[in-house]
């Protein structure tokens, strides 16, 4: 019995240290060139170095996308690109495109994971691109838990698989939706997230449908909370968490939760129960629905808002502990609390601890009547000692 890696995703050096310190064995970026996210902020060679040097120093793993649909034009820069990120010391690169795949083994030693954007759903697929060389396989989302096994079972070959986070209308990697209506291409780094749009839905007769809500056929989110030791009994080397775009807030607790259930079901398998206040915590970070989608081969219109899913914003948020003194939490404020707010600090040492907030103050000692100002500086009693970076949050559950 392995015991699965939990990867999880960094859109920026900050958020690759928080990944870290809440759990994750690995984290996953974009670098200066040739990613899947051109919104992001993705890293410089120099937060490479020291990213890689972070998570070393922590025993954990550094992998680096490299997962764009290559052109002509691009390949003249690639060599020199692969070998600046081996030379870096990144533990593998996530790849799509064969002919990175040869370039990188021609030039290269670096470890090779094949991304999801291949949409690998068979184990002869997995068998030919092992045969390349590829050492790990980032399985499509649209593979059933009967698929997945049967890959493992045919295969001597690290199988990622992802358990959380925002999912394609489409075959993952394949929608060009964005290309034709945005010219923002969804495969090169672009995507505009089409399938999150609103339409007029018409009959035969281009006559438009009314009702209640405009129509939208994007997808729910995917969550796998409730099946983790089901996936480490099937052999998965690593589990995946989406979402490079996210939040030091989101990366936090969604690393968290993953990370106690993993542990926990690893350290009394036999005793093992699951903990529904895990999902409404996730639930309540991520503001929209989830399933498990194709896993258990129900992927029907269950599992998609076709009336205008709407994603509230989150104000769970409350802020990040700077320091402990004397029983008083020193925190930078994210958003409103006020006194009398049921609130929950959690963190890599603190267990979620829950409290009534009494009193706030600001850091000059003067009494406050709410919480207003995001990032400013305040200070809460808290009933135990609690660490910088812990997270404070609205209690919900």
């Amino acid at each position: 019995m392995i015991k699965p890696e939990l990867l999880a995703p960094a859109g920026d050096l900050e958020r690759l240290k928080w990944a870290i310190d809440y759990g994750a064995d690995a984290v996953y970026f974009g670098g200066p060139g040739f990613g899947l996210r051109a919104n992001a902020i993705n890293f410089t060679f120099d937060d490479i170095s020291e990213a890689v040097k972070y998570a070393h120093d922590r025993k954990k793993r550094v992998y680096v996308t490299v997962n764009i649909v290559l052109h002509d034009k691009e390949a003249k820069e690639l060599e020199e690109y692969l070998k600046k990120l081996e030379s870096l010391g990144v533990d593998a690169i996530i790849v799509s495109d064969p002919a990175v795949i040869k370039l990188a083994h021609e030039k290269t030693s670096l470890e090779i994971h094949l991304s999801t954007q291949q949409s690998t759903l068979n184990k002869k697929a997995v068998e030919f691109f092992k045969n390349e060389g590829v050492t790990r396989i980032v399985l499509g989302r649209e593979t059933s838990k009967e698929e997945i096994k049967e890959i493992i079972d045919s295969n001597d070959i690290e199988i990622e698989c992802f358990i959380h986070g925002a999912m394609c209308a489409g075959y993952s990697g394949r929608c060009v939706l964005s290309n034709f209506l945005t010219k923002r291409d969804a495969n090169r780094g672009g995507c505009s997230q089409i399938c999150r749009w609103n339409f007029d839905l018409l009959d035969e007769n281009l006559n438009q449908i009314k009702g209640e809500k405009d129509f939208s056929f994007c997808t729910k989110d995917l969550s796998m909370i409730e099946c983790i030791p089901e996936m480490i009994d099937m052999g998965i080397t690593s589990f995946k968490i989406e979402g490079r775009m996210r939040s030091i807030y989101y990366i936090a607790t969604v690393v968290s939760v993953y990370r106690k259930v993993i542990d926990e079901y690893l350290g009394d398998k036999k005793n093992y129960k699951y903990n529904e206040t895990y999902k409404k915590i996730l639930d309540n970070c991520a503001n929209r629905a989830s399933t498990v989608q194709f896993f258990d081969g129900n992927s029907d219109y269950h599992c998609q808002y076709y009336n205008s899913g709407v994603d509230a914003s989150n104000q769970d948020f409350l802020g990040i502990v700077l320091d402990y003194q004397d029983g008083y939490a020193i925190i930078s404020e994210r958003n409103y609390f006020e006194p009398g707010t049921v609130v929950e600090i959690f963190g890599p040492k603190t267990e979620p601890l829950s409290f009534k907030i009494e009193k706030i103050f600001d850091e000059d000692g003067n009494l406050k009547d709410a919480a207003r100002h995001p990032e400013e500086i305040l200070k809460i009693k808290v009933p135990k000692k609690v660490f910088k970076n812990d997270i404070i949050r609205l209690k919900r559950v």
